[in-house]
């Protein structure tokens, strides 16, 4: 087993063409590093400052390979082990724009947070204390596609499947869908709620080490993952708050759901809604209650108790 420093200029767009960065063995580890989502468009934004249009110079979801792995076929199932996710600059910003998010026809208006982050937690104003469980948003193979593929939407293959619980320790395994499997990582997080309801989470630039182990002979229909151990360790200690959508339809209860709580968010701790539908993108985690009782369905936003102040 050999360790390996990934560098290289990003790709940002899945298909077979990209020239390889790395190959590498099963049982390797790979180090990289990544800047955030919008390739550090941000860096200079202050909360409630104007944000900067998009940049072609400096296109969106720059991802760290393509990493070829030495045997991997179609057929082949890739494990992803986490080994290491941490920031490399101490800040990092939460964004809404209009038209995108769970609740796109609420807010209408572009707003940016930048948390600012020293040791293992960072703030909401002078309301919650969010501690820091960071991971990459984007762990995929690539599709089989000559064609190419913006990074969203996520597929059978992976690539941004913006799950929180794939943090250090933790491995996510993948369907192979092209000879070498070409394994790409980046849009890496602080934190997340589950959901991320206004887009994105908190978004930094990182540097991270995973380790690939390729098996030969399994065949997964999607994305699978094992965490390491609870999922919820010194965050569940003092319990939740939460607010129940029931509605005819999953997306319509999640939307209800989350709306109850920015409105108890305002009521109990004096947020505004635009910081506090920031708060549930990062911390809030939407859970399915029931799916069998139609007509209706319900889904709570969940918020723990431990990060208010």
């Amino acid at each position: 087993m050999t360790h390996h420093d990934l560098d290289g200029a990003p790709h940002h767009l899945w298909t077979t063409t990209h020239e390889p960065r790395l190959e590498v063995a099963s049982g390797d580890t790979v180090s990289f590093a990544t800047e955030d989502a919008v390739n550090g468009r941000y860096d200079d934004v202050p909360t409630g400052g104007s944000m900067p249009t998009s940049d072609p110079s400096r296109p969106s979801y720059p991802l760290a390979g393509p990493i070829v792995v030495t045997g991997a076929q179609p057929g082949d199932v890739l494990e992803v082990e986490i080994v290491e996710a941490a920031g490399t600059k101490g800040f990092g910003w939460t964004s809404m724009a209009p038209g995108e998010g769970l609740l796109a026809d609420d807010f209408d208006e572009p707003y940016l947070y930048r948390w600012e982050i020293d040791g293992d937690h960072t703030d909401l104003h002078d309301v919650a204390r969010i501690p820091l469980r960071p991971f990459f948003g984007v762990v995929g193979v690539c599709p089989d596609t000559v064609e190419p593929l913006p990074v969203m939407p996520p597929g059978r293959f992976g690539g941004n499947l913006d799950c929180r619980d794939l943090v250090a320790g933790s491995s996510v395994f993948l369907p192979v869908q092209v000879p070498g499997a070409r394994l790409a990582l980046g849009d890496a997080h602080a934190a997340q709620g589950d959901g991320e309801v206004c887009v994105s989470a908190i978004e930094w630039a990182a540097r991270g080490t995973v380790r690939v182990r390729l098996h030969q002979g399994r065949s997964i229909p999607g994305p699978q993952l094992r965490t390491s151990g609870p999922l919820r360790a010194g965050i569940d200690d003092t319990g939740y708050y939460a607010t129940l959508g029931v509605a005819p339809s999953l997306m319509d209860a999640s939307k209800d759901a989350v709306r109850a709580m920015i409105d108890h968010l305002g009521h109990m701790y004096g947020l505004e809604p635009r910081d506090a539908y920031v708060l549930c993108s990062v911390a809030v985690d939407l859970k399915i209650t029931e799916v069998v009782d139609a007509p209706h369905w319900v889904v709570g936003a969940y918020l723990p108790l431990s990060i208010m102040r």
